[in-house]
């Protein structure tokens, strides 16, 4: 196969007039190498060819006389052809383009509205769980509040027993029950407050040492046992005294920022290097409590994370 061979006047004729050299020599060849009018007419006819600006291959070479492409001039119809046949070529690119653009634009719009879409669902999911953690700490408070409840009344019965008091009948009891409930708007708002103040140091605690779950759950342990001890033991006083410098004291629960916060809530008392807690100033209801709460928050995986 060869590239075919065209008049080379008309062919430069045709590219000074503005037409690619493939075009014009694939013209001029299936037109019959006549004339210019010729070949601006069948790239007309042919101007939606796919292989219209692709160069002719022939078998054989053709001889082209040329000596006579003088007599066929560039007439004004023939630069009119030419110029129309350009602006269509414009025209087609610049729809094809246009096309394009919208094209781009509708995916532009789509891929915002689905960016937008996961936004809003991302920002209702997040509301969700905030509004089921909130339910589920408070949920969990009001257990507590109620198991402290019972726990008071048990130490209550606990006492009278021990000092040999004669236990309350089942009417009795009942009526006990009213007067606590009646009791819960005289009590004095200081133990209500303590406990709140010992709930509140524990989630500063966890929000000081963010991300320190494991060193946080063993402070909040060592404190359940401290309180714990004095519960169940309260004239031991081996269980009311903590060495300050007690290297495993410092590694739980002294080096947390809290820490001894709480043991002071819980009403131990600084005195040099120790953390004493007097025999006198024992309050099983506050000590009760403050294990409810340690409970809670070693067990409650909400806590701390939203505030009432």
């Amino acid at each position: 196969m060869a590239i075919t061979k065209v008049n080379e006047k008309l062919l430069e004729d045709l590219q000074v007039m503005g037409f690619p050299q493939a075009r014009a020599t694939r013209a001029l060849y299936y037109s019959g190498n006549t004339s210019l009018e010729d070949a601006i007419t069948w790239m007309i006819d042919h101007e939606n060819d796919t292989d219209i600006d692709e160069f002719p291959l022939v078998d054989v070479d053709i001889d082209i006389d040329t000596s006579s492409s003088s007599s066929f001039p560039i007439t004004d119809e023939m630069r009119m052809k030419a110029h129309s046949l350009r602006e269509q070529e414009r025209k087609r690119k610049r729809n094809d383009e246009q096309i394009i653009q919208r094209e781009r634009e509708k995916e532009r719009i789509q891929a915002g509205k689905k960016l937008l879409e996961a936004k809003r669902i991302a920002e209702e999911n997040e509301r969700k769980r905030n509004l089921a953690l909130r339910k589920a700490e408070k949920e969990e408070e009001q257990r507590a509040r109620g198991n402290i409840l019972k726990k008071l009344d048990q130490d209550k019965l606990n006492r009278r027993s021990e000092h040999g008091l004669p236990l309350e009948s089942q009417e009795n009891a009942r009526s006990t029950a009213i007067v606590i409930k009646h009791d819960k708007i005289s009590r004095p708002v200081y133990t209500t407050t303590k406990v709140e103040h010992l709930r509140e140091c524990l989630r500063s605690l966890k929000r000081e040492h963010k991300g320190e779950n494991a060193r946080i759950r063993r402070g909040f342990e060592t404190l359940l046992v401290y309180v714990g001890n004095v519960v169940k033991n309260p004239k031991e006083e081996k269980f009311r005294k903590i060495r300050l410098s007690n290297p495993l004291f410092q590694d739980r629960v002294g080096s947390l920022d809290g820490g001894v916060e709480f043991l002071e809530l819980c009403g131990f008392e600084r005195r040099d290097e120790l953390l004493y807690l007097p025999s006198e100033k024992i309050d099983m209801g506050l000590l009760s409590s403050a294990g409810f709460v340690l409970n809670s928050a070693i067990t409650n995986p909400f806590f701390g994370l939203l505030s009432t």
